[in-house]
């Protein structure tokens, strides 16, 4: 696909076929990530790729099964893939260590980051991979984990430095179509609105 169409074709999808995705495209998509920019290129991020049985019981933890009865996209459960995406904070600590970033003082701790740029990067690095995800033809949602986070972490052994930035369900659409969610319907910011030129 063309870029501007990648751009404008991109939706989140809320209902999944079952089918399998292949590991390769999944590795693809990571690999094209480690594209976006990283501060002191640090690629402080990291991703958990669940399926199967540890896909079971990823939902059973964050989405019990009786809280999905009235819930509006149960197709969302039917997704092949769930990645977790995380920022690590202590990477760049430990980056700006070295010598060629001392001099910055941001290897002191993360409380000498004015900007937390383990959270920007990583951001920046899911923000590829949902384009190449759409660039291969399939689907994905990135939602939020709210629910039992402390016990998820445990579960999959997640160091507790690390932040969960959110998770992403991928696979392909049950529809063929992505269904637009109840925000779906708000206006986009014009560049007019959002640029300011020379001061606020």
């Amino acid at each position: 696909m063309d870029f501007v169409e990648v751009v404008r074709a991109r939706r989140m999808t809320r209902s999944f076929s079952s089918e399998p995705v292949h590991s390769e495209t999944i590795d693809h998509a990571v690999d094209l990530a480690t594209r976006a920019p990283s501060a002191g290129k640090t690629q402080g991020w990291h991703v958990i790729a669940l399926e199967g049985e540890s896909l079971f019981r990823f939902w059973s933890v964050v989405f019990p099964k009786e809280q999905r009865a009235t819930f509006k996209w149960p197709g969302l459960f039917d997704a092949p893939l769930v990645t977790l995406w995380f920022a690590d904070p202590q990477a760049y600590v430990e980056r700006y260590s070295e010598p060629d970033k001392s001099h910055t003082g941001l290897g002191a701790g993360v409380e000498a980051w004015p900007t937390p740029y383990w959270t920007i990067d990583a951001s920046m690095a899911l923000g590829t991979f949902l384009l190449a995800i759409e660039n291969a033809g399939l689907g994905a949602l990135l939602f939020a984990v709210f629910n039992n986070r402390d016990v998820l972490m445990t579960e999959l052994g997640i160091p507790s430095h690390l932040e969960l930035l959110g998770a992403v369900a991928v696979g392909y659409s049950a529809q063929g179509t992505k269904q637009p969610g109840v925000s779906a319907s708000r206006k986009r910011r014009s560049p007019a609105q959002i640029i300011h030129r020379n001061r606020w």
